[in-house]
């Protein structure tokens, strides 16, 4: 079974883009536009959340320290995106595991996934 990644980002180009290099990598996606899904606990359990930092109604770091908060997901690796300078260490405060500058290098995006999605799993089984 493929590993999931829920993106959370409003601009639908940047959603097919990462659309189609994840499904390249070998994920499945689930993509939202905003933050609402996730407040509204409406939504299945991805092996690493993608955010962006801008986004419409709450912003992706208020979304990140939700999930990070949260029994359900705080386990659950975060990554944020920004083009914002300054935000990679807003996101470590808000509890991101990881940052991606956007805009991004495809091999950098897919191996700061592979490498959170693994750490992820190692400490799943050895827990």
């Amino acid at each position: 079974m493929a590993q999931t990644i829920c993106v959370i980002e409003d601009d639908e180009s940047i959603q097919d883009v990462l659309r189609i290099i994840l499904k390249r990598a070998g994920y499945e996606t689930t993509i939202f536009p905003d933050g609402s899904a996730i407040f509204e606990n409406n939504y299945g359990t991805p092996d690493l959340f993608l955010i962006d930092k801008q986004l419409p109604g709450a912003d992706g770091l208020t979304i990140c320290s939700y999930l990070k908060n949260s029994k359900r997901t705080k386990e659950i690796p975060v990554v944020m995106m920004s083009a914002y300078p300054n935000v990679e260490q807003l996101s470590i405060l808000a509890g991101a595991n990881g940052f991606i500058e956007k805009p991004f290098e495809v091999k950098t995006l897919v191996s700061t996934i592979q490498t959170h999605v693994q750490n992820h799993h190692s400490k799943r089984i050895h827990a």
